[in-house]
This record gives structure tokens, sequence and C-alpha cells, in this order.
């Protein structure tokens, strides 16, 4: 498990994360939300050692993440990143890339690597897309070629930077369906998320971040009476019952409304 203690972490400049305390469950789906600059992705970056920690510590399984090798790291937590490039190489090519950390130097792949990759093309709805060139891929493809990535990798953790981005609602639904998966398979899965109608619907815990600082951790449904939401993102909310669970719903206060 990935634990944050009060966590002080940013680039050149001010401090980007202010004293953040938040842990990756396993078995649970963390859902991180925000404002555009409030430290989401500053935060996954710090969790897995890509970024030093400025103040406080991170840990991981009870070990301090700066004494331990990128390496180890690697087999701890699957980091998929917000940007990625697109080199011109098969999308299950891509895919093994995930098993890199499982594989002495030379790297040479054994038919467990290619078992574990296809399987991981399999759970990602990209099984399709095996043979293809990335270059030749839509932006939604290759997305779901990086989450294959990240689940070959075989990680007790797995923290994703906005995944659903360029995906269509039906598979930004699959998505979320399959971090349940994980989840339910005794992993950690933590992602950023703009949407936050889906947050609230399908994660297990939102953690609401502004200005670099933790404001509220908790269920969809306590973070959604806690009224956070509404002076954060400047919006209002409501939710109704349907299908036997809550949905949510985002709107613009009246007097934001642009005619």
């Amino acid at each position: 498990m990935i634990e944050l203690h009060e966590v002080e972490a940013g680039y050149r400049g001010p401090l980007v994360l202010r004293g953040v305390s938040l842990e990756f469950r396993p078995g649970e789906v963390l859902a991180l939300i925000g404002p555009n600059g409030s430290g989401k992705s500053t935060l996954l970056r710090a969790a897995v050692g890509l970024l030093p920690c400025r103040g406080g510590q991170v840990l991981c399984d009870g070990q301090p993440l700066d004494r331990m090798s990128p390496r180890q790291i690697a087999q701890k937590a699957a980091f998929l990143t917000q940007s990625r490039t697109a080199p011109s190489i098969t999308a299950r090519r891509m895919v093994l890339h995930g098993r890199f950390p499982h594989l002495s130097y030379p790297r040479r792949y054994r038919p467990e690597d290619y078992a574990i990759a296809d399987q991981a093309l399999e759970q990602a709805d990209a099984a399709d897309l095996s043979g293809r060139l990335l270059t030749e891929l839509s932006g939604g493809q290759r997305q779901k070629v990086y989450l294959a990535m990240a689940i070959a990798q075989q990680t007790p953790t797995i923290l994703m930077d906005e995944p659903t981005t360029f995906l269509d609602i039906a598979h930004q639904l699959g998505v979320m369906r399959l971090a349940h998966r994980l989840a339910a398979g005794g992993r950690a899965v933590g992602m950023v998320l703009h949407d936050l109608p889906l947050a609230l619907s399908e994660a297990d815990r939102l953690a609401v971040l502004d200005n670099g600082r933790l404001l509220k951790i908790g269920s969809p449904g306590e973070i959604y009476q806690s009224g956070v939401l509404e002076p954060v993102f400047g919006i209002r909310q409501s939710r109704a019952q349907a299908a036997g669970r809550w949905r949510y719903f985002c709107d613009l206060p009246k007097e934001k409304e642009v005619l």
C-alpha cells in the first residue's frame, strides 16, 4: 500500500502540494478530483517517486519510497501518465513494456510475458489492436493500449492520470468497471478524473484537492453532503436515485450561465 504523510512537493518555484496525507488502499478505487492546477497529477508523480518530496514522506508497504530503486517501485506501482508518446511499434509490443520491471537485462521476453500482455489487452478491450501500429491508432484506441500496459505490469497499485481522456461514454464506463475488477482482485486503484458525475457515481472514495491542499476525502455520499464541491468548482450539485443507485449531476449557478 502507498501512503502519503504530510507530503509537500513541487517543481521549480512554489510548492504545488502542501501537507497532503492519504493512502491508496487495496480493494478500492480512489478518484482524485479538483480544479485545474490543484495538484492532482503532482500527487500521483510524488506517489511513485517521479517527483521528490520537499517535505513529508511517501511509504510503500511501510518502506520509505526514497530508499527504493526505480525498479523496486515499478514492481509495486504502475503509473499511467497523462501525456505519452506514440512510438512506431505495435500495440502488443507497447504493452510488453509493462513487463520491463520483471525482466533482467538484457530484456528477453518469456512465454509468460506474452501471455500476460495478451490478457491485459483483453482486459482493456484492446485485443483487436494487438498487431496495429500505435501511430495508426486514434487517441481513444491508444488510451486503451496504455491502460493494458499498466495492467501488464502486474503491480499491487495502479495509478492513472486521466485514464478516460479521449474515450467515449461507453468506454469511460468500461474503464471504471475495469478499475473495480482490478480492485476486487486486491489491487489499489487511484485515478485523476475531471468528470465529476462519473467520479461521484463510480469511485469508492474521492479526494478533493484545491490549491495543493487536500480539502476532503470520503465516500461519494460524504463528499456530496459536505458541500465542498460547490465552492471549489463553482457549480451546483444535485443527485437522484436511478436503478437503486445515486446518480450525480452538476450545473452552473444562474449567475454564471452564459447565454
